[in-house]
């Protein structure tokens, strides 16, 4: 684990660069509120899009935005509400508090929020819950994607309600249960002192009673966190062979994983020259900003494609049955997060939130305190 000095001058830097004002709060906003969903006892808000004359049955996309960014900004950017009226399928949007975490990232690390029944993963139950009952859609197809925060956030869901979603996509996160404290979760940003792989696939097998079918997860991180979010998978879909074939498309060099059936249970996808953000195509859906990295491929249109909630190209027989784990992530080179300072390219966004009251400070002191309180450590 790296010493605390070296968290408070990465935080120092963090603080120097980051501003008060989320990223995309100004973006059009398409969304509606979700309100008296539960007892929420994560203290989220929500918000939702029905496209117009939306069939009875129709899936459901659970979305989870980064640090520093909201539901209206996210959907603008990534184009998941223009899909949306374009395959027929609803989405949901839980939105982050500042009173939660004032970087406004989910808490993915606070083991209270990531449990199932508890905190911040149940307030999102809850949610989900809310919108089937309400709009008749269709409880097998449910599906959770999220980036960074969001996405470790995802990971969570995932692992907590394997009984509730078909499918996944984790874009910039970090496998379940990877980290359970704030310097944890600095280092597993930065790719040290993971779990084990066999611990890893404990987590995940004890996060619930639920033993099967597992939901598919596809997801845009790191190399390291990546692979650790991959083996974390391979042990509930016993996978055993190993890697079945590579093929590169351009930027995107594609790495998949058979069962013993023959069908496509992972597939890991590494993005030359993308830094840390979610892939999205300005000429197809979504619109480039902060975090939202034009690198020529939309990972909306391919996650929706992956589920089948979204037309695609033709597909072999073993492709059409695709259903579990798909990574999407940059080779490991240096990048920057939106939640933090310059750090290898595995690392997600910030989202820490222990709350403590500040103190008056001057000189050092203040910049770490005023750093702390950017990255979420400190209020």
């Amino acid at each position: 684990m790296r010493k605390i000095s070296d968290t408070i001058a990465r935080l120092a830097a963090l603080q120097a660069r980051n501003t008060a004002s989320p990223v995309h709060l100004g973006a059009p906003d398409r969304l509606s509120p979700l309100t008296g969903f539960g007892s929420n006892p994560g203290a989220l808000k929500a918000k939702s899009y029905l496209p117009h004359d939306l069939p009875e049955g129709a899936p459901l996309v659970v979305v989870l935005h980064g640090c520093t960014q909201n539901a209206a900004g996210y959907d603008h950017h990534s184009g998941w509400s223009q899909l949306a009226d374009e395959a027929g399928f609803a989405l949901l949007y839980p939105e982050q508090q500042r009173t939660n975490n004032p970087n406004l990232c989910f808490n993915w690390f606070q083991p209270a929020d990531v449990r199932r029944d508890a905190g911040e993963a149940l307030s999102i139950r809850q949610m989900i819950e809310a919108m089937v009952k309400a709009h008749g859609l269709d409880r097998k197809r449910i599906f959770v994607t999220g980036l960074s925060a969001g996405g470790a956030m995802a990971a969570a869901m995932l692992a907590s309600y394997p009984d509730v979603f078909a499918g996944g996509a984790i874009i910039a996160g970090l496998a379940y249960g990877s980290a359970a404290t704030v310097p944890e979760a600095f280092d597993r940003m930065r790719g040290h002192g993971s779990p084990s792989d066999e611990e890893l696939r404990r987590m995940l097998r004890g996060a619930s009673s639920h033993r099967g079918p597992w939901p598919t997860s596809d997801q845009t991180v790191a190399a390291s966190n990546a692979e650790a979010i991959a083996s974390q998978w391979w042990g509930v879909h016993q996978i055993q062979t190993p890697l079945t074939h590579t093929r590169t498309e351009g930027k995107n060099t594609r790495q998949v994983w058979c069962d013993s059936s023959g069908e496509v249970v992972l597939e890991v996808n590494m993005i030359a020259g993308m830094g840390h953000g979610t892939p999205i195509d300005k000429n197809g859906y979504g619109t480039p900003g902060p975090y939202m990295l034009d690198v020529g491929i939309s990972s909306t249109q391919e996650i929706a494609r992956f589920w089948e909630i979204a037309d695609g190209e033709a597909r072999t027989s073993a492709e059409s049955k695709r259903r579990d784990l798909v990574v999407y992530s940059q080779p490991p080179v240096g990048t920057r997060s939106n939640a933090g300072p310059r750090m290898p390219a595995r690392s997600p966004e910030i989202s820490m939130g222990p709350k403590r009251e500040a103190s008056p400070a001057s000189g050092v002191q203040k910049i770490i305190e005023d750093a702390l309180r950017t990255a979420g450590l400190m209020r």
